[in-house]
């Protein structure tokens, strides 16, 4: 199995930055990919952000230039680095990584995920 522990949310004002992070641990054979998803009260859960094996990088069009997500792949981490938070960022987020475990059997894996407050 492949565990994911994420930390780093909280409540922040509208207009302030948080950063989350994201460890993976278990039964890894390789990480091809690792994102964040959020889901917001009442709504479906979207994604945020992606980073694959060589850096590429995806973003919701509503994160765009305010968030970074990034990847330290030697400790098979990754980062969401949040910047002017509006109160609609407000969400519980998810991590996610997929790729092979110890089995060479595809594997995608969720965190339980940490609460993202903004609001004044």
């Amino acid at each position: 199995q492949v565990q994911l522990v994420e930390s780093g949310g909280g409540l922040v004002q509208p207009g302030g930055s948080l950063r989350l992070s994201c460890a993976a641990s278990g039964s890894i054979f390789s990480i091809n990919a690792m994102g964040w998803y959020r889901q917001a009260p009442g709504k479906g859960r979207e994604l945020v952000a992606r980073i694959i094996s060589g850096g590429v990088t995806n973003y919701a069009d509503s994160v765009k230039g305010r968030f970074t997500i990034s990847r330290d792949n030697a400790k098979n981490t990754v980062y969401l680095q949040m910047n002017s938070l509006k109160p609609e960022d407000t969400a519980v987020y998810y991590c996610t990584a997929d790729g092979l475990d110890n089995g060479l059997s595809p594997m995608r894996s969720w965190g339980q995920g940490t609460q993202v407050t903004v609001s004044s």
